[in-house]
């Protein structure tokens, strides 16, 4: 089992900056790649970002040039960096791992960008 705990999350005005983080413990030695997907209320869960353990990245159009996902694999950590957020922005956002045959969750984290 792989357990994944997120943190970081928060109320940012418009313009904003946040960064998230995600924890990953367990049996994690064969996990192909992680990332981050956001569920706003009434709305289905989506994409955000992804990074393989080779390092490539992959980002919903939304989000590309102004989030950044990176990873510290001695921490066994995911990061979610946020700039320039906007209320569209607002959500809860999931940590996901996956490797073959299986897909993890973390608890998720709420997001709230107003003024």
């Amino acid at each position: 089992q792989v357990q994944l705990v997120e943190s970081g999350g928060g109320l940012v005005q418009p313009g904003g900056s946040l960064r998230l983080s995600c924890a990953a413990s367990g049996f994690i030695s064969n996990i192909v790649g992680m990332g981050w997907y956001r569920q706003a209320p009434g709305k289905q869960r989506e994409l955000v970002a992804t990074i393989t353990r080779g390092g490539t990245t992959n980002y919903a159009d939304s989000v590309k040039g102004r989030f950044i996902i990176s990873s510290d694999n001695a921490k066994k950590t995911v990061y979610l960096q946020m700039n320039s957020l906007k209320p569209e922005d607002t959500a809860v956002y999931y940590c996901n791992a996956w490797r073959l045959g299986s897909n993890y969750w973390g608890r998720g984290t709420q997001v709230t960008v107003s003024s």
